[in-house]
């Protein structure tokens, strides 16, 4: 192995460990492990998370060395901004939940948040064509699931992997042939998943420690919805290249 690849695909593993540490996957695998019952559930479903963030990076990152394409940067500009959207007006629901909701009660995950809105859509939409009166469901047990988790790690990877990222496969490709993009990237998820499983352990443990006290988790479900808020504000600016490392 020449020098300059053994720098490429030492740094496309050490890129991978960092971006485990994002503040997107932070903010995702945090709502995932927070609503769960049990631990083993919780870890399970934010595995799931990482193994779809890492799919989508596999299929994007193979298409980037078959190719030898680069992504265009605009793409992951508009995605940003529509994260920091999301992030900005579900932070401001949870807010409000543990203002205006029962004081011993855990809010939902996004996940729930998203489904009802949804379903609530539907519902006025059928009200309206229907002339019907609008009935509601309760949908307190809505929860992740393990298609759902794999489903946002999926969308993760799109929106959030950046072309310059992806561009050092491409890098190491060109270096030393598709084989070694193909090593490049999977050092680079390799990373990724080590950092991520490191992630959701210690959100499992946070969270299960605090479950069997109502007022302490809703202080800890609260800092990460001031947390969402934060981070989505600074998303749907552009400006997620100047937050300082996390790792």
């Amino acid at each position: 192995m020449n020098a300059p690849l053994e720098i490429t695909l030492i740094s496309c593993a050490v890129l991978g460990f960092r971006h485990g540490l994002d503040y997107d996957h932070i903010a995702a695998i945090s709502d995932i492990t927070s609503v769960q019952q049990k631990a083993s559930t919780a870890m399970r479903l934010g595995l799931l998370y990482a193994l779809g963030h890492a799919a989508m990076i596999a299929l994007l990152g193979g298409i980037v060395i078959m190719f030898q394409l680069s992504l265009p940067p605009r793409l992951d500009s508009w995605a940003e901004r529509l994260v920091g959207l999301t992030l900005i007006v579900l932070a401001i629901y949870v807010l409000g939940s543990l203002v205006w909701g029962s004081p011993r009660a855990i809010p939902p995950s996004r996940a729930a948040l998203i489904i009802r809105g949804f379903r609530k859509l539907r519902r006025n939409f059928s009200s309206a064509v229907s002339g019907a009166p609008m009935t509601s469901d309760h949908d307190e047990n809505l929860n992740y699931t393990g298609p759902l988790a794999f489903g946002v790690g999926v969308i993760h990877g799109l929106g959030a992997e950046t072309p310059s990222q992806l561009a050092l496969f491409l890098l190491a490709a060109n270096l030393g042939g598709i084989a070694k993009g193909i090593g490049g990237m999977a050092v680079f998820l390799a990373g990724l998943l080590v950092m991520n499983t490191l992630t959701t352990a210690s959100a499992c443990g946070l969270f299960r420690s605090a479950a069997p006290h109502p007022r302490a988790m809703r202080v800890f479900v609260g800092l990460t919805a001031v947390y969402s808020f934060v981070i989505g504000c600074v998303f749907l600016l552009g400006s997620s290249g100047r937050l300082p490392p996390l790792g």
